[in-house]
């Protein structure tokens, strides 16, 4: 048998554009498999020369996806910037809109990305592998899990005037005050998006039950773990320092964000245009690690809620409370998160300040350099802006979430592919596992990119001469 190499092309079901290529040796089993980020935006470049305050309007339009995470982060920028900080009722409103992100985004992502695979089955066929099968399949959990991800848009359209691209955050704070009818406007939603988490929950926990063995062997590898973290080491989604911690969940290292760069460094390599961050310490690539719902539940001792604090309880006993590394689990922390940012929006909107007017910090103290945090759903997300006396910006630095998971998600999908691909035959279900260990870690590589019309998947055998032996296609 000849050597060749399945090309995956675009990985489906995910935000943004990416490949990947199975390099299989002459006796069938894979060599390696490299996931490709294939996109190139430059957003850092051309930000230069922007004035700091229309960051937070500019750099949403990254991702169409979760514009709430790039706002707010840029705002909090801003705030360091100008020397601004936000008045105690305007993190309240941003938090609130960035709980809103967090149930809209994690919801869709449980529901309509990985719920075809999870409720239809890995092996099911592609024609009714979607939302559409979904809907047929399952039309009352469907309908449920739409309403819930309208709940946490319906927040965000509240507070910031629009679904996508808000115009609320600002450096210094934010420019429109909740109203009391607004606020019970969002509490009505409150308790049914709370049970259909619940739901998503107990079909996360079923189907966990029943597929152990591809649980234990769906790329389970060590790595560190990175986030924000409360002063108490609770599970933390828009302020706070961060912490790592390493394979066995000893701390690493626990540090103001803007200090990131002493602590963390990006490795390249020449066939992907997405970076690998990793820790400083111990170098490449024996200091990589992961973020996002797997890792902020690894470095979390608890959630500051109830229900999903007792949720957590029963996940982090899954290894004895140690750091949990089965990918697959993505799936379940995400849920649990989902359920702490809905019972959070109660907190938030029972609190006594979050119908004040004091929302906006008119004082400047420029500082002329500020770094933002937030854990966007997929994970760590950081700004850094340097900027002239005037405002106006002459370098920004961007880690996405996703790029701190690049090296996690090559990994699964090098291991995934090994794991299920033995030849001589490979059909569709085996290669649909390979895109799930991209889509586990729910990716967004979309940067702004948006395709009009069909984006067939197509998978190109070919032999080492270059001669193409098969195609298969799936529209």
């Amino acid at each position: 048998m000849l050597a060749q190499k399945i090309t995956i092309e675009p990985v489906t079901r995910i935000e943004g554009h990416a490949k990947i290529t199975i390099h299989l040796k002459d006796d069938g089993l894979v060599d390696h498999a490299y996931l490709h980020v294939n996109e190139f935006r430059g957003f850092e470049k051309f930000c230069e020369g922007r004035m700091v305050f229309e960051m937070p309007l500019i750099t949403p339009r990254i991702c169409g996806i979760c514009p709430v995470s790039h706002h707010l982060a840029a705002a909090k920028a801003g705030d360091a910037v100008m020397g601004s900080p936000a008045p105690r009722p305007a993190n309240l409103l941003r938090e609130l809109m960035h709980m809103g992100q967090i149930v809209q985004s994690h919801g869709m992502h449980f529901f309509e990305l990985a719920g075809p695979d999870l409720l239809l089955g890995f092996d099911a066929d592609p024609e009714i592998r979607n939302v559409g099968g979904l809907i047929q399949a399952a039309p009352e959990i469907a309908l449920k899990a739409v309403a819930l991800r309208k709940w946490g848009q319906e927040i965000i359209r509240i507070l910031g005037g629009r679904r996508i691209h808000p115009v609320f955050a600002v450096p210094g704070g934010v420019n429109k005050a909740l109203t009391a009818p607004e606020r019970d406007l969002i509490l009505e939603g409150l308790d049914t998006s709370i049970a259909t988490i619940q739901l998503g929950l107990s079909i996360m926990k079923d189907w966990a039950a029943k597929n152990m063995e591809d649980i234990q062997k769906f790329a389970v590898f060590p790595t560190g773990y990175f986030g924000l973290i409360t002063e108490s080491n609770g599970l933390e989604l828009y302020d706070g320092n961060i912490r790592l911690i390493d394979q066995h969940g000893v701390q690493l290292e626990r540090f103001p964000i803007a200090n990131y760069l002493d602590i963390i460094s990006e490795h390249v390599e020449n066939w992907s245009y997405l970076k690998f961050p990793y820790y400083k310490k111990m170098g490449w690539p024996n200091g990589v690690y992961r973020v996002g719902p797997l890792g902020r539940l690894n470095i979390a001792d608890k959630i500051d809620t109830p229900l999903a604090n007792e949720e957590f309880k029963a996940y982090r006993q899954i290894n004895d409370g140690k750091p949990i590394e089965n990918t697959l689990y993505y799936h379940y922390a995400r849920l649990i998160e989902t359920l702490f940012a809905a019972e959070r929006v109660r907190v938030l909107c029972e609190d006594t300040d979050i119908l004040s007017t004091d929302i906006l910090n008119t004082q400047h103290n420029f500082q002329g350099e500020g770094v933002g945090v937030i854990e966007a759903p997929r994970g760590t997300l950081i700004h850094h802006y340097k900027a002239k006396e005037n405002g106006q910006l002459e370098k920004v630095n961007l880690i996405v979430s996703t790029g701190h998971n690049n090296y996690a998600m090559s990994k699964a999908v090098d291991m995934v592919a090994k794991t299920y691909i033995t030849g001589p035959e490979i059909h569709e279900g085996l290669l649909n596992r390979v895109e799930a260990a991209v889509r586990a870690h729910d990716p967004c590589l979309s940067c702004s990119t948006h395709a009009v019309g069909q984006m067939p998947m197509i998978i190109d055998v070919v032999s080492p001469n270059g001669e193409t032996i098969k195609t298969l296609r799936r529209d």
